[in-house]
């Protein structure tokens, strides 16, 4: 008949730290529930995995008050879904969908309880919500589910399948539920096959006491059983006692939410006087229920009946006792805590102090003492608890037959699983130190064997990595110490367990911490231990970290980055065959540069920083080297220029007395004499061979700068530059030449950015070498090569067709003396690059400069 079904969440699309998809395996009035990442993408996927195989009847859904979204689908599987099992998958069957209330009418101060009627079979359920309700009080667009219920009951209850499943399962779901005693029992049932009992419906748990909830479903049982013994004046109590506790939970459950609330707000006082008065509330109720023999000897001897031992004050030990009520399949488990023998004097326990057994004999499970300690609401008794289990399993007598110590040891276990989860840091820490002591004493000096060390580690090591990912740092550090510690253990580290889980992908919604402390945790594991014959080799590695380079968390992928160069620098050429070539393309990605660059370091190659720094100071060099050199000649021509000065000076005074001495005389034959030698560069250009009585100094600064045909002034730095040395200069000399890079097509000056359009251009024909043609880098083509084709090109009429300054200066053809030849282009600049430049009028061209070309 159909019952509540307990589940497991397998995964969820995300959640806002604090209100993981895992609170929806608690039941309770405290319970704050599921809700999504702030301003999330929808839908938003929920993923429930029930322990048994079931044909689910009912679905009850307690949205919550403002974070309501507008419509949840419902899916459900028989098998994993695909992204967990992609061999084996099954899709998600779609059952419907319900759609929420906006929660206008009641201002967003109501929760909304949704119950859905289903028929379908399967152990997978999949929620799907979409976009929210918009409402003030959702300022970042969250949706939110406080508790969901199925109800249903199992589907082929004899599969072998379906039990082996369930097996699987029943220890996850018992670990985060054991403290929500409410899940632990089915209800009641009435002779009907569909009947619901009210005890499973999801309003009974979310607003009574967990336990006060627990006793009423244990008098249920009682009220059944009564029933069919026919004791119907017991079952007419019982159902009276039943409709009281159930106003009693709903007021303590009241009670403990005002005090939850007055903790919030710091309001201790408040908050002290809730818990006295939730306390003497208790008491009084419980002794009313002693008083009307309400639990009879008969049923006290049941295992079943121990829940009832809470007649005690709230902060007993004693007060909680859920895992042994728990149903009776738990016991494949052989766990000595689920077959806790009665006591034959229940009534030698005091209601009113708590008992922890702090001296149990030797190699007996532990007591009973020892598993109410552990389930205790306070953090004291739970920690005692595991001290007292401590010494209990060290003071074990050598001898002890085999089976009980094996016994003994799997329970201690169970406890410890349940210790770790344990928020509290002291309690916690018991916990791992009860486990060392059995992994390094206990199991040696019984000589157990590997068998039980192997299933310390695999019951342990999971939820260890886990607390990897606390909220805590302090927890954390303390995890990831002691699995790191427990891996050097001398029989744990022969067993080779622990790097297997280290190497397990990190799932993609896995928290930041804990993909952090993973990573942190193989690095170092990894140096300590290697790979050779340690668990970890070089293959599950690699496959992890390059996985790892794809991390949301940047953190997780510098990580991963250190921990390729670790095993780089042990197995170079295995390392290199799980990445991508090295070339401009990967190296794009700054993750892989950066690996890369490590390599070379590890080589001992200079990385390209360090090889870009080389040319770099190369390149300064060169130009420290060339202003040198062009000081020295800036001198020499300095010293020139005065010579020349006083021989100008000479030779005038000479002409002045010659035209003295002929004054009067006719005027010259037409046949008038050559221009000296040494005054045949005056008033000329030597790149465009034209001579003017206006080329004085300052005139030939005029023409250079703005009508010589042979020059051009570059666009980036201003500077005036030959045309024929215009790419020369733009690839390194320019103030912008590291901007520029050389076309591979046509051998130009390209800005890099324009490079990939460039070629695509017509302008980028491709250019001959040097020997076969010159490259005019205005018109972009190809010309007859030598030094007086660029005059031509440049000056001819049908020459370049892109050289502005032909449009605003008149060709002029140069003036030819007899004997003389035209002055070339290159005359002034070869052998050196000093004449390749013009400095512009900006400073004034001088006159030492401007006879550099005259000199050489």
């Amino acid at each position: 008949m159909p019952h509540k079904i307990g589940f497991v969440v397998v995964s969820s699309s995300g959640h806002e730290d604090g209100f993981s998809a895992r609170e929806l395996m608690i039941h309770a009035p405290t319970v704050s529930g599921w809700r999504s990442p702030r301003f999330c993408q929808f839908p938003q996927e929920i993923v429930l995995q029930m322990v048994e195989r079931c044909r689910i009847r009912k679905l009850q859904l307690l949205a919550h008050q403002y974070m309501i979204s507008s419509k949840i689908e419902f899916y459900v599987s028989e098998s994993l879904p695909e992204y967990f099992a992609p061999y084996q998958a099954e899709r998600f069957r779609r059952l419907g969908y319900v759609s929420l209330c906006d929660n206008e009418k009641t201002g967003c101060k109501a929760r909304e309880l949704k119950s859905v009627y289903v028929d379908a079979v399967g152990q997978f359920l999949k929620l799907i919500f979409h976009q929210n309700h918009a409402n003030k009080y959702n300022v970042y667009n969250q949706v939110a589910l406080v508790a969901i219920n199925i109800i249903g009951d199992p589907a082929d209850f004899g599969d072998e399948s379906s039990i082996t499943s369930r097996e699987k399962l029943i220890d996850h779901y018992l670990a985060h539920n054991a403290e929500d005693p409410a899940l632990a029992l089915e209800g009641t049932c009435s002779g009907k096959s569909d009947y619901i009992s009210p005890l499973d419906d999801l309003a009974f748990d979310m607003y009574q006491d967990p336990e006060v909830a627990q006793i009423i479903r244990t008098l249920d049982e009682r009220k059944r059983e009564a029933v069919q013994r026919e004791r119907y004046d017991y079952a007419k109590k019982l159902k009276q006692a039943i409709a009281d506790l159930q106003k009693v939970g709903e007021r303590l459950g009241r009670y403990e939410v005002e005090k939850r609330c007055a903790v919030e707000k710091e309001d201790y006082d408040l908050a002290k006087e809730k818990k006295q008065q939730m306390e003497r509330y208790r008491g009084q109720v419980y002794e009313q229920l002693r008083l009307h023999e309400l639990v009879d000897a008969e049923l006290m001897r049941r295992p079943a009946d121990l829940p009832l031992q809470p007649l005690a004050r709230s902060g007993s030990p004693l007060h909680q006792q859920p895992v042994l009520a728990l149903p009776q399949p738990e016991d494949r488990f052989a766990d000595p805590f689920l077959q806790e023998q009665p006591s034959s004097h229940p009534s030698d326990v005091s209601p009113r102090r708590p008992a922890v057994d702090r001296s149990p004999p030797a190699a007996d499970p532990p007591s009973r003492t020892h598993v109410a300690g552990a389930y205790s609401k306070m953090w004291s008794h739970r920690e005692d608890a595991l001290l007292a289990l401590f010494k209990q399993l060290t003071d074990a007598p050598v001898g002890t037959p085999k089976d009980d110590l094996k016994s003994t040891l799997r329970a201690a276990i169970f406890l410890i699983r349940r210790a770790i989860r344990d928020i509290v840091t002291p309690v916690f820490q018991a916990s791992l130190k009860l486990l060392k002591m059995i992994i390094t004493q206990y199991i040696p000096k019984h000589k157990l064997g590997k068998l039980e060390t192997t299933h310390c580690v695999e019951r342990t090591i999971p939820v260890l990595l886990t607390r990897t990912g606390d909220s805590s740092a302090r927890l954390r550090v303390i995890a990831s110490n002691f699995i790191q510690e427990m891996a050097l253990f001398r029989d744990v580290k022969s067993l080779q367990i622990i790097p297997s889980y280290l190497v397990q992908p990190l799932k993609a919604n896995s928290s930041a911490h804990l993909a952090m402390s993973q990573m942190a945790l193989l690095a170092r594991l990894l140096r300590d231990l290697g790979t050779e014959g340690t668990g970890f080799t070089v293959d599950s590695v690699m496959r992890f970290a390059v996985r790892a380079l794809e991390h949301r968390v940047p953190e997780v992928r510098e990580t991963a980055a250190g921990l390729i160069l670790d095993l780089y620098a042990r197995h170079r050429a295995l390392v290199l065959e799980y990445l991508p070539p090295d070339d401009s393309t990967t190296r794009r990605n700054i993750l892989y540069k950066t690996i890369f660059e490590g390599f070379a370091k590890i080589d001992g190659r200079p990385t390209d920083a360090e090889i870009r720094a080389q040319r770099r100071a190369a390149t300064e060099e060169a130009e420290r080297l060339k202003k040198e050199e062009i000081k020295a000649l800036q001198g020499q021509l300095a010293a020139l220029k005065e010579v020349q000065a006083e021989v100008q000076e000479k030779e005038s005074g000479a002409a002045k007395a010659r035209n003295q001495d002929t004054q009067g005389r006719k005027a010259a034959p037409p046949n008038a004499p050559e221009i000296p030698d040494d005054r045949y560069l005056d008033n000329l250009c030597i790149f465009c061979g034209e001579r003017s009585e206006a080329f004085t100094e300052e005139g030939l600064d005029l023409h250079y700068w703005k009508h010589c045909l042979m020059l051009t002034r570059c666009d980036y730095c201003k500077q005036v530059v030959e045309v024929s040395s215009l790419t020369e200069h733009l690839l390194t000399e320019c103030d912008r030449k590291d901007g520029f890079g050389k076309c591979y097509r046509c051998s130009e000056a390209v800005l890099k950015e324009e490079l990939p359009r460039h070629i695509k251009t017509r302008g980028c024909n491709p250019a001959k070498s040097e020997k076969l043609a010159n490259r005019c880098p205005l018109c972009h083509e190809n010309f007859t090569p030598g030094e007086e084709a660029w005059k031509a090109h440049l000056m001819g009429p049908a020459g370049c067709t892109m050289n502005l300054r032909r449009t605003h200066v008149l060709y002029k053809a140069p003036t030819l003396l007899p004997g003389k030849g035209p002055a070339t282009t290159r005359s002034g600049t070869s052998g050196s690059k000093v004449g390749s430049k013009i400095p512009t009028p900006k400073g004034g061209l001088s006159k030492s400069s401007s006879r550099t070309y005259t000199k050489r």
